[in-house]
């Protein structure tokens, strides 16, 4: 499993590690309106898999900033930012800050997506910080488990894995 912190403690991890090559696992999470989506409803596409531990922090509001900017200047590609905030939450969020490249997703009812790609964590119930990039066909394309959970991500990185991904 990878190694995080937050706030520089070790925390632990829970679920199944993914790496670049492996076929994304599925998840069901919620949409704001409270519908579940799933890895299907987005097939076809090369997704951008966002995971912040709550919408409402410094790091994540810019993580999703960020990622929703990119997404204006790519094409075929499904920008997802998942938390296990409530959908309620993500909602108001996106309203209040105007976000539409972007697709808040809820991880709160039963960690399905924490679980699949082992990023709930244990000790707080959160999400670790990570970034994944699922191809067209379904593989893992990219994969950052960010080491300390209040840090950014690498957004080029990312986003370059997004351009080569099919």
């Amino acid at each position: 499993m990878a190694s995080i912190t937050f706030l520089n403690d070790p925390v632990t991890l829970l679920g199944n590690e993914v790496k670049v090559g492996d076929v994304a696992p599925d998840f069901t999470v919620l949409d704001n309106d409270l519908s579940p989506v799933t890895l299907e409803n987005s097939k076809g596409k090369i997704r951008l898999i966002s995971i912040v531990p709550s919408i409402d922090t410094g790091v994540c509001d810019a993580q999703t900033r960020r990622f929703n900017e990119d997404a204006a200047n790519l094409s075929n590609v499904e920008v997802l930012t998942i938390s296990v905030d409530l959908p309620f939450a993500q909602k108001r969020w996106c309203g209040s800050n105007g976000l539409e490249n972007v697709k808040t997703l809820s991880d709160h009812r039963d960690l399905s997506f924490g679980e699949a790609y082992g990023v709930h964590i244990k000790e707080l119930r959160l999400l670790a910080r990570a970034v994944f990039v699922i191809d067209s066909n379904d593989k893992i394309a990219y994969v950052e488990y960010v080491s300390e959970a209040t840090n950014h991500p690498n957004y080029e990185a990312a986003i370059e894995a997004v351009k080569t991904a099919e």
